[in-house]
């Protein structure tokens, strides 16, 4: 049995990811759509540090095999790899820290006030209303693992 305390959390849980009055379907299934796009971007950030973390580890393996080739004999090999690849851009002017500042500063900052902007203009700044009314209509009432919230 619940109690009355518990009962209003549920409900104030519940409150963050409903509909506000007068909110249509369409504006819901576009703040959905806008959220999921986002979703999106969080995970090309993601790649984005995983690239930049692969990149500096390959650049810094680069300093082993040029001790490496010059052991072995290979020195105008090792001068090739420590001149032209070693801290070498991989873009113009940029190394993978600087890709990553960019996008974070720009587009990934972008997304996410628009993003933020719009959930707050059309929906009183609730976020996965679209998810929530899915959740309720997918989920088996009174099927333990399918409660309403915690």
């Amino acid at each position: 049995m619940c109690t009355a305390m518990e009962d209003v959390q549920r409900m104030q849980a519940f409150d963050e990811h409903s509909r506000p009055a007068g909110v249509d379907d369409t504006t819901v299934e576009a703040l959905g759509e806008l959220s999921k796009a986002l979703e999106t971007i969080h995970r090309v950030r993601g790649h984005l540090y995983s690239a930049h973390q692969l990149v500096g580890g390959a650049d810094l393996t680069l300093d082993h095999v040029v001790r490496l080739l010059r052991e072995a004999g290979h020195d105008e090999v090792a001068d090739r790899v420590e001149h032209e690849l070693l801290g070498r851009n991989v873009l113009p002017g940029r190394w993978t820290f600087q890709i990553v500042e960019e996008f974070d500063d720009g587009y990934y900052a972008a997304f996410q006030e628009i993003e933020r902007d719009a959930r707050e203009k059309l929906a009183g700044g609730r976020r996965h209303i679209y998810e929530a009314e899915m959740k309720e209509r997918r989920r088996t009432h009174g099927m333990p693992g399918h409660e309403a919230t915690p």
